[in-house]
């Protein structure tokens, strides 16, 4: 299994990117994808998970200004990202967990990272 995320890049408060992660190995029927960040020196956090059966979550620190989508033709899951903020600044990476996943992404239960997306949110 094998998760690329893609989409990042600088953009200016109050504007908008759309982030992927394509997935190989398995198909979104069975993983839940979670998306995350990392800030050096922080601990990674939990952004949002689409579940296998189709649900959703968010953290609160992005409900509201962030929305988890799935494309199960192209086995991606996207997370469009709007009214970005300075401190949305971060490395975004996605990660799966198998079955199904109702709450906000907790770091311990996913793997097989991809090497994530720089989102740098700047004037």
């Amino acid at each position: 299994v094998q998760l690329q995320a893609s989409g990042g890049g600088l953009v200016q408060p109050g504007g908008s990117l759309r982030l992927s992660c394509a997935v190989s190995g398995i198909t979104l029927e069975y993983v839940s994808i979670g998306w995350f960040r990392q800030v050096p020196g922080k601990e990674r956090e939990g952004l949002s998970t689409f579940s296998v059966d189709g649900r959703t979550t968010y953290a609160d620190s992005v409900d509201g200004r962030f929305f988890i989508s799935r494309d199960n033709a192209k086995n991606t899951v996207h997370l469009q990202m709007d009214n970005l903020k300075p401190d949305d600044t971060a490395r975004y990476v996605c990660g799966a967990h198998y079955g199904q996943y109702y709450q906000p992404p907790a770091e311990d239960d996913f793997g097989f990272w991809g090497q994530g997306t720089q989102v740098t949110v700047s004037s």
